[in-house]
């Protein structure tokens, strides 16, 4: 049986087809009518799919009144190409109806001249709303938070509390609690939902209102924000000020977004690229970003290549060496992978410290021990059959385990030595990692032979 993700990528796939089909017969109005028949986000599922040309083609065709929900489901710099070919006022007919976090997520792709006249474009409500969220970071809960929140005070019954909520045309999405204040606004506890609806009505709520859970400060970054989330499994959570004053909800669908962000983050930046990488972008927009990390991994090439270099009187009288020296570099590159790849991960989840650094590193060093004993004693047993050469055979074996000893080291504590340095380790990480693993690789393996062949 196909996994969801196949079907989807077909069913994507077979959707794309069709629309190019009719796109180049000009039957612009059966794309509309196939597009436009979509739900927002599978549009922007085939919008992101298509090359630049085809992309701007299928905007073109796309509903007025689902242009502002297309663009919520699409990546900051897609997103961004869209904007920036609108004029302010078009902008603000956009953002009516929108939440106030998602107006906000757009707004930060424009530049600030064009998002003040977005806001003067705005009425007066909305603007405030959206100029509250923008005075905070993107990157914090103030900055994911929406505003549209329905608070309710503790002295209420549950009957005037229901009579209140019925007055609404629809409740704000992923509504599960109402958030109970008092006078000043300063939050106090939630008021859950399944609570409102199977106690007495006659009951304040005082009476059945959650009171030991805490607020997220505006100021908390998002991805401490989304741990909350996960170890208390919440769909919604209030946001307060210094003061405890309630600001607005984050909601799930807004954590959703950052933690598939903080992933395609760890991993693009393993490549040296921007998470926000279009599949499809320009080549003029994705040449620059690869030819910095190319250079970079270039100049760590050479040095590699320099410490070989010292060796060039004994690789020419033992020829055999040129041909093992790439097995113990590549061998020191796959362990310290594996182990950057762990502490990494553990880092992003906040399970590394001081505390337990130590025990990983020990334990780190005890596997690419055995590691390096294990394939040491393989690779030495095929070089002695391979060369008829005992020597050589002790060489690369030594030289694979102090490698694969490194690398297993390195790999733990190259990252904790990046973040210190206020570096992404997810980032420099793997070029710091090669480089050690090169280096060491042939430095170890070469200086042996000399030693042995002097």
């Amino acid at each position: 049986m196909q996994s969801n993700s196949e079907e989807l990528h077909q069913q994507t796939q077979a959707q794309l087809g069709e629309l190019y089909e009719a796109l180049d017969s000009g039957t612009f109005k059966q794309v509309r009518r196939m597009l436009n028949g979509l739900t927002p986000a599978e549009i922007a599922h085939l919008l992101e799919s298509s090359p630049p040309a085809s992309r701007r083609a299928l905007w073109r065709l796309v509903d007025k009144e689902a242009e502002g929900e297309v663009l919520q489901e699409l990546p900051d710099d897609i997103q961004a190409q869209f904007l920036r070919r609108m004029d302010a006022k078009a902008v603000a007919d956009l953002a009516e109806g929108m939440d106030t976090d998602d107006i906000a997520d757009l707004l930060q792709q424009l530049p600030d001249r064009v998002i003040k006249e977005v806001l003067y474009a705005m009425g007066a409500q909305d603007r405030l709303r959206v100029e509250k969220v923008l005075s905070f970071d993107e990157d914090t809960a103030g900055g994911l938070m929406d505003t549209d929140t329905i608070t309710v005070r503790p002295r209420f019954t549950l009957d005037v509390v229901l009579r209140y909520l019925r007055r609404h045309d629809e409740l704000p999405a992923s509504t599960d609690n109402l958030i109970v204040v008092n006078r000043k606004d300063e939050f106090l506890g939630l008021l859950p939902l399944s609570r409102l609806l199977t106690k007495d009505p006659a009951i304040t709520v005082r009476e059945v209102m959650v009171t030991d859970v805490e607020a997220i400060n505006a100021n908390l970054a998002d991805n401490e924000v989304a741990k909350l989330f996960e170890r208390n499994d919440w769909v919604s959570a209030p946001v307060v000020d210094d003061e405890g004053k309630l600001l607005g909800r984050i909601t799930i669908d807004d954590v959703v977004d950052v933690i598939r962000e903080d992933a395609d983050h760890s991993l693009m930046s393993m490549a040296g690229l921007d998470e926000e990488e279009d599949t499809f972008s320009p080549v003029m927009r994705t040449t620059p970003r690869r030819a910095i990390w190319l250079g970079i991994n270039l100049l760590t090439a050479i040095t590699a290549s320099a410490v070989i270099n010292i060796f060039q009187g004994t690789i020419d009288k033992v020829v055999a060496l040129a041909v093992l020296m790439p097995i113990v570099a590549s061998m020191g590159g796959v362990a310290g992978s594996q182990t950057l790849t762990v502490v990494i991960r553990g880092m992003a989840l906040g399970q590394i410290g001081r505390t337990n650094l130590r025990w990983l590193l020990s334990r780190e060093a005890a596997v690419g021990l055995i590691n390096g004993l294990l394939w040491a004693a393989v690779m030495g047993a095929i070089t002695s059959l391979w060369f008829n050469d005992i020597n050589l055979a002790i060489i690369i074996g030594a030289a694979m385990i102090i490698n694969l000893l490194t690398a297993a080291t390195m790999g733990a504590l190259l990252p904790v030595a990046i973040r210190a340095m206020k570096i992404d380790p997810a980032l420099a990480g793997s070029v710091a990692l090669t480089t050690v693993t090169d280096v060491v690789g042939f430095l170890s393996f070469l200086g042996l032979a000399t030693y042995f062949y002097a």
